[in-house]
């Protein structure tokens, strides 16, 4: 009994070394440019500026394929401010992508509400709870407002709140 726990003891030691020597020997090293332009977006996740979220967005900024003025919940401020962390010109917030809106949150009339889910699988920053056929509501404190929870609700229950 005593030789199995000593051999799982070493054998385990073993392998945290290999996986700890890995760790270091294989490290990949991220970019700091990327990492500080997603800190001066806003974070929200919408999809208006035509990337998947902020962080392929701060990439292509990074890199240059993308211009600094097409996140419409950043607004002409977030634009200013990338093109004063940049160095480059600013530039006007591109409409194409929205127009910027006064901070809000989503409201969930549960009353109304059928469970159909399609708001929780819209939601990208998982605000939203609840099952299929159940009550669901909104995290307010989570909610970053982008709205992509309000077009997918087939019986129009979700309402905005300005904060």
């Amino acid at each position: 009994m005593l030789d199995s726990v000593f051999i799982f003891s070493a054998l385990a030691l073993g392998l945290g070394l290999v996986l700890g020597y890995a760790a270091i020997k294989f490290k990949v090293e991220g970019n700091p440019l990327v990492d500080q332009i997603d800190a001066i977006l806003p974070q929200t996740q919408c999809g208006q500026c035509n990337y998947p979220g902020c962080r392929p967005y701060a990439e292509a900024i990074a890199s240059g394929e993308a211009p600094i003025n097409q996140c419409p919940p950043g607004g002409q401020e977030g634009v200013d401010a990338l093109a004063d962390f940049l160095g480059v010109e600013t530039l006007p917030l591109n409409k194409e992508n929205g127009e910027t809106q006064p901070e809000h949150v989503v409201y969930i009339d549960e009353q109304v509400c059928i469970g159909c889910t399609l708001c929780i699988q819209a939601c990208p920053v998982d605000a939203i709870v609840g099952a299929s056929k159940l009550m669901t509501t909104i995290i307010a404190d989570e909610c970053t407002g982008c709205d992509l929870c309000i077009p997918v609700c087939p019986v129009d229950c979700i309402h905005v709140l300005e904060v």
